[in-house]
């Protein structure tokens, strides 16, 4: 047998016409993919010959089934200097579905990752599991679930991250599911558990593939997805990307980059209203804020009340988690605190500083908040900020209200520091709620308009009184009131100092999550 001739032949994938079908849809081949993505002459290469025979005797004509590499890439390589793992599903070969030999490498591939503590991409394109092969790749101890064991193994030890080009169906989508985030090419990508024809015949409810998962419902709706991208060559640039922030496992420290001036162009002072009834956009605050250019949003599209990402301070990376009040007043809601929880999560397990930009008026109240569980979702969010351990800032950027200063590494939360621009109010509530809720018989009594103005304009003075920042700080409330354009040297400097603060938090093995 010519090794070398069936090594080009399996290197070659699927049939021309599944090649052209792909190309005709913007998605490249899967070893094309590897190549743009990893750095020139690093990939090697595991299980080549991976079912080769299709199940025939040895002796039997190679491929004569199509299943190359039966349907499945895996190695390693370097990404910008870095080691890492990773998977590509072929989808010219059987629409990149998985055989047991496929399995089989994914689990390889993820326990090398993992044993040797370096990053695991997926690059995902796959229509789900060979219903004629179940029997052997999915119930035993080396089937399926396998896979997704030793992802949940790996998450926090090191980073997973996953590019989605085309679908990850069935049993399937659970690999996106368990990394720490995923990039979406919208148009091609989809995520869900039954196709639009079994959901049809289960449920009777007639839908599409992009209807019901497609990129921009994860994006937007869902929140499985991370990043809608416009091509592939963007979905890789974001693994790079988000690689980059990170260590290559949970006992590494992220890496540093040449230190950058923030953007001289954004005044931090005027970018605060001085109502707080006028929104502004906290993601111009966080640009203004870092070393120019490099924020990197998570998230962007879903859940906008709240932003998340990474950025660098003075070369150091930092994740930030930040009110908008350009959405929803930037008022808590059930999936913000779910993102939120999971990203504060992410940073504390790759060693992270948090940075937190509160203008939070609470969490959000009502019927329909509550039957969604706001409560649970709300004690979720705050338990993961009292585990954090990693240098953590609170920043009173305008307000901290509520339950919201604690869901915000408020003081009682051992932040490494809770700093008030002089725009801070911290409060039980805002003014003009807590006066209406105090006095809300004796203003209805009052008849006369003028007097009723008069009354609560009284308490509101009063109130303010109260809350005033330099009391806090008075009080050791906040251990700094700092004026906007000092607060990025002041948390460089906090930062820094920070660096070397003793992480542990509770003798136990873990603790129990809010449901």
């Amino acid at each position: 047998m010519d090794l070398e001739q069936l090594g080009k032949r399996v290197r070659a994938g699927g049939a021309e016409r599944y090649h052209a079908a792909n190309a005709a849809r913007g998605k490249l081949f899967a070893r094309e993919r590897i190549a743009r993505l990893v750095d020139e002459g690093s990939f090697v290469e595991d299980g080549l010959f991976a079912n080769v025979y299709g199940g025939r005797p040895p002796g039997s004509e190679p491929l004569a089934d199509g299943l190359a590499a039966d349907g499945v890439v895996t190695g390693s390589g370097t990404v910008d200097g870095r080691p890492v793992c990773l998977m590509a599903n072929d989808s010219t070969v059987k629409a990149g579905s998985w055989g047991a030999r496929t399995v089989e490498k994914i689990i390889r591939i993820i326990e090398k990752a993992y044993g040797a503590g370096v990053p695991m991409i997926y690059l995902v394109d796959s229509a789900g599991a060979r219903i004629t092969d179940q029997v052997d790749l999915f119930p035993g101890r080396r089937g399926a679930g396998k896979i997704f064991w030793n992802q949940v193994r790996a998450s926090g030890s090191i980073p997973q991250v996953c590019a989605l080009f085309g679908p990850s169906a069935a049993g399937g989508a659970y690999i996106p599911a368990f990394c720490d985030v995923v990039a979406m090419v919208d148009g091609n990508a989809s995520m869900y558990l039954g196709s639009d024809r079994m959901v049809e015949m289960v449920t009777g409810e007639r839908t599409t593939l992009e209807a019901m998962g497609g990129a921009r419902v994860h994006c937007a709706e869902s929140g499985v997805g991370h990043f809608l991208c416009a091509d592939e060559d963007e979905a890789l640039d974001v693994v790079r990307r988000y690689l980059s922030f990170l260590p290559a496992n949970w006992q590494g420290s992220p890496p540093r980059a040449e230190p950058v001036a923030a953007p001289s162009t954004v005044d931090l002072s005027g970018l605060v209203p001085a109502s707080e009834r006028q929104a502004f956009d906290m993601r111009k605050y966080v640009r203004g804020l870092l070393d120019e250019g490099t924020f990197f949003e998570i998230q962007a599209l879903w859940a906008r009340e709240v932003t998340i990402g990474f950025g660098r301070l003075h070369g150091e990376v930092v994740g930030v988690v930040a009110n908008n009040s350009m959405f929803k007043g930037g008022v808590l809601f059930v999936d913000s605190a779910d993102k939120a929880t999971r990203f504060v999560q992410l940073c504390d397990a790759f060693n992270v500083p948090l940075l937190f930009l509160s203008d939070v008026p609470g969490f959000m109240v009502g019927t329909a908040v509550e039957k969604q569980g706001i409560i649970r979702h709300g004690a979720k969010m705050i338990t993961a900020i009292a585990e954090a351990t990693v240098p953590k800032i609170c920043v009173v950027v305008r307000k901290a209200y509520g339950a919201g200063l604690y869901a915000m590494a408020g003081p009682g939360f051992e932040p490494d520091a809770t700093i008030a621009l002089p725009t801070a109010k911290i409060a039980v509530m805002g003014a003009e709620a807590a006066v209406n809720a105090v006095y809300a018989n004796k203003i209805a009594a009052l008849a006369d308009d003028d007097a009723r103005v008069e009354f609560v304009a009284a308490r509101r003075e009063e109130y303010e009184r109260d809350i005033d920042i330099v009391r806090l700080a008075s009080e050791l409330v906040v251990d700094a009131i700092v004026e906007p354009d000092e607060l990025r040297d002041e948390l460089i400097r906090r930062y820094a100092a920070a660096q070397a603060k003793d992480r542990h938090f509770a003798r136990r093995r873990h603790g129990v999550t809010p449901v």
